[in-house]
């Protein structure tokens, strides 16, 4: 893409109403506009980030076997009424009815959607387990909507639901999640700590929320600090290994790890002193286990090996994905602008041009843009005629991982500058040496 011809409305100055770095910074790179509060539009820069992490969260649910499909966003209220929930939900839902009169609602979750959709074409225990899931646009309607894409009104959700015979399948496909939630949110650069937390209005008897510390989470948590020392890496896992699923469950949560409302005192005591941590998180995600809860209500039944019909056991597993956006901003960034992990960087590389009009720069910034995407990359060439510390500005702002430098004087030698953006160090080279460094760091990915 050429910044000439792309819509990137930047401010130069801070917005007077952001309170915290990723709403700031979002605003200023021309990712989002505000449409009413807690409801943004989303801009082209910010909108392929957010289908970027879309993408990453559906190979990864594919990944474990979960089938992806999508609800509307308009409910029933008959439905909420049939769980018990319509009335006990609170104010947070936002009810409305149709011309007929009939009672609607902004789809804030979809347990009750997905249930009726099982109860509606399974019926039998050769069906299971099945774990079925979407990302869609949901809405809550927040007392005070704040933090930009933090906490706002409405939201992008994935959110999944497994179906199973007995509490030890259902068990299995909390681990699933678990270890799949683990390698979503580390291909996004991010660390996000499974912690013991509140079922609140879902309900349920366990549940893990993932959190990303920073400074700006509005969770207290505590926990161990040997659990920011594990990683999933590149293991191979088994999703239908039972055994596997469950060992990496245990070594992830077996460690201190918990939220305000969960904590423990006399548990959090018991570790050495030297291991207690208590910080700020940000919740990207939670899953939970709640057992036959909405099936008994909704008549979600299969006749199992015995010929008899029973209640599956449910569990139900979230992702926050336009919110992810500014975690990952919270935990990436300096006080020049963002800072994207390569995973999910909206363009892989960009592409200074200091003296735009020069015969010679223009050709070489023409080859470059030509050379990264035979690669299979996307630069973000700024071609505009603009000073240069303008351009180096902007670059920052909008955290690309990789900078391309060409100007006159270093075309005279045969080299191009080539900027990290995370540690600022730049290695001159040839611009063929440039391409292929940035394309191996991408390939290895």
């Amino acid at each position: 893409m050429r910044l000439s011809r792309y819509f990137m409305p930047v401010l130069k100055e801070n917005p007077v109403d952001a309170q915290i770095v990723s709403h700031r910074l979002m605003l200023r790179a021309g990712m989002i506009k505000q449409s009413s509060a807690g409801i943004y539009s989303w801009l082209p820069m910010g909108f392929k980030v957010l289908r970027k992490l879309e993408n990453i969260v559906h190979e990864e649910q594919v990944r474990a076997g979960h089938i992806p499909m999508l609800m509307p966003t308009l409910q029933s209220a008959d439905l909420w009424r049939e769980s018990g929930r319509y009335d006990g939900y609170g104010d947070e839902m936002l009810r409305m009815q149709d011309r007929q009169g009939r009672d609607m609602l902004f789809s804030p979750t979809a347990e009750e959607m997905f249930t009726d959709v099982f109860r509606a074409h399974v019926g039998s225990y050769k069906d299971l387990p099945l774990t079925l899931y979407q990302v869609q646009w949901k809405f809550r309607d927040e007392v005070r909507p704040r933090f930009g894409v933090m906490r706002g009104r409405e939201f992008l959700m994935k959110d999944g639901y497994n179906f199973d015979l007995t509490k030890e399948d259902a068990l299995h496909a909390y681990n699933r999640h678990l270890v799949s939630y683990l390698r979503t949110y580390e291909r996004m650069g991010l660390q996000a700590i499974p912690m013991r937390a509140d079922s609140g209005p879902i309900g349920g008897d366990y549940t893990h929320e993932f959190l990303v510390l920073a400074e700006t989470g509005e969770s207290e948590v505590f926990y161990d600090s040997q659990v920011t020392d594990i990683r999933l890496g590149a293991r191979d896992i088994d999703y239908d290994d039972v055994t596997q699923c469950q060992s990496v469950m245990e070594e992830f949560t077996s460690l201190y790890a918990r939220t305000d409302e969960t904590h423990d005192m006399a548990a959090f005591d018991a570790l050495p002193e030297e291991r207690r941590r208590s910080a700020r998180g940000i919740e990207v995600g939670q899953i939970f286990y709640f057992g036959t809860i909405y099936s008994e209500k909704l008549g979600a039944t299969v006749v199992n090996d015995q010929g008899a019909q029973v209640p599956v056991h449910m569990g139900s597993h979230g992702i926050g994905v336009s919110r992810l956006l500014g975690a990952i901003i919270e935990a990436s960034h300096d006080d020049k602008g963002i800072i994207w992990p390569e995973g999910v960087t909206p363009y892989h590389c960009g592409i200074v041009n200091l003296k735009q009009g020069d015969e010679a720069a223009d050709a070489a910034c023409d080859g470059l843009y030509s050379a990264l995407s035979n690669a299979g990359l996307e630069p973000l060439y700024d071609d505009r005629k603009e000073r240069a510390g303008g351009k180096f500005a902007t670059m920052d702002l909008i955290g690309l991982p990789w900078r391309i430098t060409v100007g006159p004087r270093g075309l005279k030698n045969g080299v191009v500058e080539l900027t990290s953006r995370r540690s600022g160090e730049s290695e001159e080279m040839t611009p063929e040496a440039a391409v292929a460094k940035v394309a191996a760091i991408y390939a290895a990915l």
